[in-house]
Formats: structure tokens, sequence, C-alpha cells
């Protein structure tokens, strides 16, 4: 059933057969996935509750929506079936792309937390989410998201594993977690679906994640493949510049501490629910550099540089590492880092609606499953708001928004 939520420009019966046609569409993409064709149904019907209006998206309540006697079926496609999830992963990714491709579209990387209770859910523990604002018993999943004018949606994601897990051989066993797992800190998961998306072809120009991921190889990674990235940091991440007329030299914050009241220009970060979200920022390049000391197939001056975000609330600062062409304006590094704000909407709405966090299961396989239809049902309804916003909306009809709603 459409939301309301989701409802969009076109008229009523044109956003129901897109619906239908879009429905439709997905359950081909993914049918080649299994080998039956009652297991394709079955996960079909799964897909059908996601998209429900149930408000729990348990193996219950997907099973009554789809006529079922009771939650097997549904579970089974988490847990006995026989497909994989990766090949799943990667027909989200091309569908993303097929509606959404731009070549200035943004890579944005983050995590979200899966609170849980006991100890047998594949990589749960005691460790920090923002989800919660605390440290508390979860699993954590790091996701990519794709954000162009166009829109924005998951195209990959993975579930973190603790050094807890990854060093208890029959704890792994017990969670089926492939046996060449091995334990990976969230930068380097960054870092491998950065190069999946670049070896996929995905177009993209930048790349923009919190502080937990503006470390490690990542910069290197970006700067030889020749994309840009706003990047979070430490206030105590230290910054030099080189060869420039303003000398730069010590930590985020003391740099920003020093600077003058002309340094800062006030900016919108995007459209927000209560209008622009405005803040003071600050950006100074710190060195030119040739993109050909990273890879000769590139040419062209890049710039580093130290992007500063000001609450004007209360002073409360952000501090970025950026890395861009030579000549690139403020003004685009501020919307960069803005659509990271879409990430945090797709959590959002994925969550409330789509059942993101309601998996039932504990197993490696069941985790990345169940996350992995969430993520079509979201692709989808982001290529359906898509194409009804290329539909002129009658007058009567309610405006619906369709860009991240900010915070």
């Amino acid at each position: 059933m459409i939301r309301r939520s989701w409802m969009m420009g076109a008229s009523i019966e044109e956003t129901l057969e897109l619906w239908a046609s879009s429905l439709r569409d997905v359950k081909r993409r993914i049918r080649p996935l299994f080998r039956q064709e009652r297991v394709a149904a079955s996960a079909g019907l799964f897909l059908d509750g996601l998209l429900g209006d149930e408000r729990r998206k348990t193996g219950w309540m997907r099973a009554e929506a789809a006529g079922d006697p009771g939650p097997w079926r549904q579970q089974a496609i988490l847990g006995r079936g026989r497909w994989d999830a990766d090949a799943l992963r990667d027909i989200v990714r091309d569908y993303v792309v097929e509606t959404l491709a731009d070549p200035e579209a943004v890579l944005v990387i983050d995590e979200t937390g899966f609170l849980k209770q006991g100890k047998a859910s594949c990589g749960v523990g005691r460790q920090y989410t923002g989800s919660a604002g605390k440290i508390t018993n979860c699993q954590i999943g790091v996701f990519a998201s794709y954000v162009s004018r166009h829109g924005h949606a998951f195209i990959d994601r993975a579930l973190y594993l603790p050094k807890a897990w990854t060093s208890d051989p029959a704890r792994m066993a017990a969670a089926h977690v492939p046996p060449e797992t091995n334990f990976a800190t969230k930068p380097a998961i960054a870092l491998a679906m950065i190069e999946r998306a670049m070896a996929a072809g995905v177009p993209f120009a930048r790349v923009a994640a919190d502080s937990v991921y503006g470390v490690g190889g990542i910069e290197t990674a970006l700067r030889r493949a020749g994309k840009g990235y706003v990047l979070g940091v430490n206030a105590n991440h230290p910054f030099n510049s080189w060869d420039k007329p303003r000398p730069v030299a010590g930590t985020a914050a003391a740099i920003a501490g020093k600077l003058s009241p002309d340094d800062w220009t006030r900016l919108s970060a995007g459209n927000g629910t209560k209008g622009e979200r405005l803040h003071d920022w600050a950006y100074l390049d710190l060195a030119d550099l040739d993109a050909g000391e990273y890879d000769e197939a590139l040419t062209g001056l890049w710039t580093r540089g130290l992007l500063i975000r000001r609450n004007i609330a209360d002073g409360d600062m952000a501090f970025f590492s950026t890395w861009c062409p030579a000549g690139t304006g403020l003004e685009t590094l501020v919307r960069v880092e803005g659509y990271r704000w879409a990430i945090e909407d797709s959590f959002e709405t994925a969550k409330n609606e789509l059942g993101l966090d309601h998996n039932e299961t504990r197993s490696w396989h069941g985790w990345h499953r169940h996350v992995s239809l969430v993520m079509l049902a979201f692709a989808m309804m982001t290529t359906i708001r898509h194409h009804a916003n290329t539909v002129t909306p009658p007058k009567s009809m309610v405006r619906i928004i369709n860009a991240p709603r900010r915070r």
C-alpha cells in the first residue's frame, strides 16, 4: 500500500501504476537469485511485507500479510534458503544507478546501530551507536548511500564484527560467518565499499563521511582514483599548510580558534523541515598538488584543505579534511558536506517504514539478506518518487518532500 509519506507530484492513478510496474520490475530483477519458483514467490511476498502498512515487520506480521499460516516461509528466506545476499546487493546498486546516476554524485558512508538483547546475534556486543547516543548492546552496520540531484538510496552494506567475535572461532561458526572473514575496522569496511563502487563503474565525484571514516587509507585511495572528498576529522587532528601565503599549523581546533570574523561565511547546507540549515563556515587552502603524483594517468592541480562548520546557536564546531580540484568554491564543499544528512534520512525512513531494524535472525547471512531486501524496497520507493516527480502535479495535489529530511 502506498503511504502518504511516499506520495509525490503525480496523480493518484499515475502513482498507483508506477507502484505496480516498479514492484513487478524489482521482482523480475531478483528472480534469478532463486533456484525454485516457490522460493522466488516467497521472496516477493517478503518484499510485499516490507512495503506494507504493518509497523513491525516481524516474521509473523509479514506472514499474516502474505496469507501464510505461520512465519516459516518468511524465515526460510533469511535462513534456510540458498541464495546470495551479495548478488542482491549488486542488483540494488545497479538499480539505483539506473535511476539516480550523475557524474557529480556523492557517495556517503555512515553507520547505524541495531539494538539487540543477548549475545547470540551475529556481531552483537556492547559498543557505541549514535542511534541510541550511548554504549549499549547492539549490532553495527556500515552503509554506503548514493546521493545525487535525483535522489538518494543505499547501494552497499556490511555488518561490523568486533574483535571479540573475530577472535572466537566457535562463536563465528555458530553464527555462520564465512570462514574467510577476518577482523576489519570500520574505515577498512568503508574503503572496500568505495572500491566495489568504483570497480562497478558507479559514477560519483566525491565521498563524504564523518570522523570515524576520515582516517586510514581512504584519503590516499580516493586521491589515486581521482575522487574528491569531505571527510570528518577530530578536533585534535593536525593540519599544516605548504607553499601558501597564509601559514597554517596545529590542530583543527587550535586553527579554528585563531580565525577572525572575516574568515567565516554563513551558508546553508540544504533545506530542512524548519527551513535552510544555516551554519557559519570557514575554509583554508593547505596545499596544491599535481594529481599525477598519485596516478600518472591523472592531470591537473588538486587542493588539500580544512573545512570548519560552526553552529550559529552554540558555537559548536565540526572539522573536515577536503580534497578537490583547485578552484572549487566553498559553496560546493558545503553542499557535499550537507549531503551526509541524506543517509541519516535514509536510516530513519528505512527503520520507521521498511523494518530495517526488525530483523529477527541471528546469523551473518540472515542480517545481510534482511538488510539487502530492505535496501531493495527503499530503492524501489526512491525510483517511484523520482519518476513521479517528472510529472507535473495537479494544483490540488499535496506537495511531497522529495529531498532528504533535514534536522
